[in-house]
């Protein structure tokens, strides 16, 4: 894996992998903040994870939704300190075990990103089933 990043101009940021780019920006205006992209990154790895777990699971569903939120260290560096996951998903009520064991092994031993995040900050998690 390899990226190249590019600074535009203040805190602004162009980072390239392969032919895909995406922009950052420690101010927020023409992009995401780093520490943003790293919450978007647990979520877009664990939610690639839940998808392949329930598909081979065979349960339906649909409308995954997944909130990552977190608060900061006041000293620096200005880590997170615990994380919390919310995974909103439509499906039948009963599939709601099947959903927890799915997120159970993407935070435990699928997603890398969790993998990495943890060894700072505790995750937790919750799911809402959506009828």
């Amino acid at each position: 894996m390899k990226t190249k990043t590019i600074w535009k101009k203040g805190h602004a940021f162009e980072s390239w992998q392969e032919e895909n780019s995406i922009h950052i920006d420690g101010d927020r205006i023409t992009g995401n903040s780093p520490k943003s992209l790293l919450l978007s990154s647990l979520a877009g790895c664990s939610g690639i994870d839940v998808v392949d777990i329930l598909e081979k699971m065979r349960v339906e569903f649909s409308d995954l939704t997944i909130d990552v939120e977190t608060e900061q260290t006041e000293e620096h560096p200005r880590v997170f300190k615990d994380i919390h996951i919310t995974y909103k998903i439509k499906t039948a009520p009963e599939n709601e075990d099947k959903v927890k064991k799915a997120v159970e092994l993407s935070l435990d031993k699928y997603c890398g990103v969790s993998a990495m995040l943890k060894k700072n900050s505790p995750i937790h998690f919750e799911i809402i089933i959506k009828n």
